[in-house]
């Protein structure tokens, strides 16, 4: 295929609070329509915490909802949720699609300024989704901050980006999602929530769908809302032939 329709769900999450955002969240997907991807913020289920102890058991549900979302979808699903295994968390994004898990990616850089190091382990993998032709690399949040490891040495199409990023470094966000677009001349879908956490800190959201030239294609503000676009395959190409940077790159490896 030649395009990708996609949908960045930019929606107010309820820390600590399960059912509500599997409630609030159906609703929202409930009335999307022509998606083939749709994209849900990091730890949509419970909100950005270091409780993984207390909430890593809601997340069976959670995939199961997923799972029901793409079947009558028919999509791909992608978001962060709190996991266990063999005794130890992760926070694990998850692409799941109406026959089940597809891909799952844990989050390489962990936020120590939230003590996130301490509640979740390192994922050790660079992982990618691929769907309708395009290859899609997966990141959670944090990773936006370190491009070596997002750095575009398998000729990926989409970089993809989950996030509870907040509103007092916003414009970091901001333009660090146009600068993995630019260096690495593919498109990034950076999707974020919006509300307050328990630690009296804002999200405003600014989601956003970034062109390979770095420029903005779509991008939310406050408030939630359901971010969508459909991304071309050829133009992307076009774009690569005509300004062939990515021949030029290092070739040193991770």
């Amino acid at each position: 295929m030649d395009s990708l329709r996609v949908s960045l769900i930019q929606s107010e999450l309820k820390w600590h609070d399960v059912g509500a955002n599997l409630s609030h969240i159906s609703e929202t997907i409930d009335s999307l329509e022509n998606a083939d991807l749709i994209v849900l913020p990091e730890m949509w289920s419970s909100g950005f915490t270091m409780m993984s102890h207390r909430y890593h058991s809601e997340t069976p549900k959670a995939i199961t909802l997923m799972q029901d979302w793409a079947k009558a979808k028919q999509s791909i699903v992608c978001g962060s949720l709190i996991t266990k295994d063999d005794e130890v968390c992760f926070n694990r994004l998850y692409c799941v699609g109406p026959d089940g898990v597809r891909e799952t990616y844990d989050k390489r850089h962990l936020f120590g300024f939230a003590g996130e190091d301490r509640s979740f382990s390192s994922g050790e993998q660079r992982k990618e989704l691929k769907i309708k032709g395009f290859t899609i690399r997966l990141n959670v949040c944090y990773d936006l901050r370190f491009p070596v490891w997002s750095r575009n040495d398998s000729d990926y199409d989409i970089l993809l980006y989950v996030a509870n990023w907040p509103d007092k470094r916003i414009s970091a966000w901001q333009a660090l999602l146009r600068a993995r677009a630019i260096e690495n001349q593919a498109y990034v879908l950076g999707c974020n929530c919006v509300g307050e956490d328990l630690w009296n800190n804002r999200y405003s959201g600014y989601s956003a769908i970034i062109g390979p030239d770095g420029e903005t294609l779509k991008e939310a503000t406050g408030g939630e809302q359901t971010l969508s676009d459909t991304l071309d395959f050829d133009s992307l190409k076009k774009f690569r032939k005509k300004f062939p940077f990515l021949k030029d790159r290092d070739a040193f490896q991770l």
